[in-house]
C-alpha cells in the first residue's frame, strides 16, 4: 500500500512556473534521498510532462507527492490539463508517434523513466498524467 506523506500543487501557466515546478521537484527528491540517477530520470520525465502540458493545454496544475510504501520513499507527479484530451492514448503511447514537431522522448519515453506511469484522457476534457520515481529503484 502506498502512503502520501507530503502534497504540494504548483500551477502552471507560464514559463517561470515550469522552472519553479522543476526546482520544487528536485528539492523533493533530494528530501528523500533519490539517488542522482533517479533524480534526472525523473526530472526528465516531469520536464517532458509539463512541456506537453504548456503546448497542448495552456498549462495546468502538477501534484507533487512524497509516497511511502513500507520503507521506500518515492516522488508521485501528477499532471492535470483541461486541454484538447488525446483521442488515441494507445497510439501516443508508441514509440515515434508524436503530434507535434518535436525531438522530445514523448510518452513511450516518459514512462520508461518512472517505475509508474498512468494516463487518463477525454476529448474536450483534458487529460491526467501520473508517474511516480521511487527513491531506489
Amino acid at each position: 500500500m502506498t502512503l502520501s506523506l507530503s502534497k504540494d500543487t504548483i500551477k502552471v501557466s507560464k514559463e517561470q512556473d515550469v522552472v519553479f515546478l522543476k526546482n520544487r521537484v528536485k528539492e523533493t527528491a533530494v528530501k528523500i534521498k533519490m539517488g542522482l540517477v533517479n533524480q534526472t530520470r525523473l526530472l526528465t520525465a516531469c520536464s517532458e510532462l509539463v512541456r506537453n502540458m504548456m503546448r497542448y493545454a495552456d498549462g495546468g496544475m502538477c501534484l507533487i507527492e512524497i509516497v511511502s510504501s513500507g520503507r521506500n520513499n518515492g516522488v508521485r507527479l501528477t499532471f492535470t490539463d483541461k486541454g484538447p484530451g488525446i483521442p488515441d492514448i494507445v497510439a501516443a503511447m508508441r514509440d515515434g508517434f508524436s503530434t507535434g514537431k518535436s525531438l522530445g522522448l514523448g510518452l513511450p519515453g516518459t514512462k520508461r523513466l518512472v517505475n509508474e506511469f498512468d494516463i487518463k484522457s477525454k476529448v474536450g476534457e483534458g487529460t491526467v498524467v501520473t508517474i511516480l520515481k521511487w527513491a531506489n529503484g
